[in-house]
């Protein structure tokens, strides 16, 4: 069975965490999001290729969710006492060392897609980690404050302002003229179907989706998502800042009509939204508990995403 998962942070690592103990004879290939990549410190930071790498690898902050286990801070102090910013977003020890190797890469020529496929040979995820693409795309976030209208990255918006100023709009810059990675046209085109884990619809799955070519392939495989949202509210972060910000409203039936049924045949919402099970505007709609709290209970959503992917093949 070939599985292929288009996947951003936290929701989606833990997510396919369940994915491979349910199907642990499946060859799966995770297209990771690049659009909250930043430059810090002048090292290039990728936040939700990372996620998945230490959560697959075993090496997450298990409370955060994000970040390594054991990790320690001295180079954040050092920086702060150089007063060198920014403060805001908190990069430990141990992480730094992963974004000092993946800088360097990219500075002797390597593309984004080589140096991941070298940082998992460390941390042995299971599944085939390929960025969405080897160009540079960065999301970034249109806000209105006491400065004015400006643009901010995603990161600033996200982890400074805690998503807390309205999004006037949300564009992922440089992703129109991106070309899908090595490799991610030919999984999904292998697939025997693709699930959407519950990330964010907005600046994580949505954003994989906008690099051009990756859409169409997509839609052309028997596709089955997950919600990422329960009664009308997102499972975890702010997602429904970015569902504002795009027009959707946040609920688990508004998430699906914005994928449309060109592209989602099945759905998973949680028994909370069970009015919607069966079919709407063309996609089938299937209801069960979708909390996360450990990997078993991951294991059984992605059991269920299998199910209803062979169901509808």
């Amino acid at each position: 069975m070939r599985i292929v998962a288009l996947a951003g942070g936290i929701g989606g690592a833990r997510f396919l965490r369940g994915l491979r103990q349910a199907a642990p004879e499946a060859d799966i290939t995770v297209i990771g999001n690049i659009g909250d990549d930043i430059s810090l410190f002048g090292l290039r930071v990728c936040p939700d290729l990372d996620t998945v790498m230490y959560t697959l690898g075993g090496g997450i902050n298990e409370e955060q969710g994000w970040g390594r286990a054991d990790e320690t801070f001295t180079i954040r102090e050092e920086l702060a006492a150089h007063e060198i910013g920014p403060s805001w977003f908190t990069l430990g020890d141990r992480d730094f060392a992963t974004h000092i190797v993946r800088t360097q890469m990219l500075g002797a020529g390597y593309p984004l897609s080589a140096v991941t496929e070298a940082l998992c040979d460390r941390w042995k995820p299971g599944v085939r980690l390929l960025p969405m693409s080897d160009d540079r795309v960065e999301t970034h976030v249109v806000i209105e404050d006491e400065q004015g209208r400006r643009a901010v990255h995603f990161q600033e918006w996200w982890v400074r302002l805690h998503a807390q100023v309205p999004a006037r709009s949300i564009v992922a810059v440089g992703a129109e003229d991106a070309k899908p990675a090595p490799g991610v046209l030919e999984a999904i085109d292998a697939a025997d179907f693709v699930i959407l884990p519950p990330s964010n619809p907005v600046v994580s799955v949505g954003t994989i989706l906008s690099v051009p070519g990756i859409r169409p392939a997509v839609a052309a495989k028997t596709v089955v998502g997950v919600s990422p949202i329960i009664g009308g509210a997102p499972v975890r972060g702010m997602a429904d800042a970015c569902l504002t910000a795009i027009g959707v409203e946040t609920s688990a039936g508004a998430v699906a009509a914005h994928y449309g049924a060109e592209l989602l045949d099945g759905w998973l919402v949680d028994t909370a939204d069970a009015a919607l099970e069966g079919d709407l505007g063309g996609i089938a709609v299937r209801a069960r508990p979708l909390l996360m709290t450990d990997v078993d209970a991951a294991a059984d959503i992605a059991r269920a995403a299998i199910d209803l992917a062979g169901e509808l093949a």
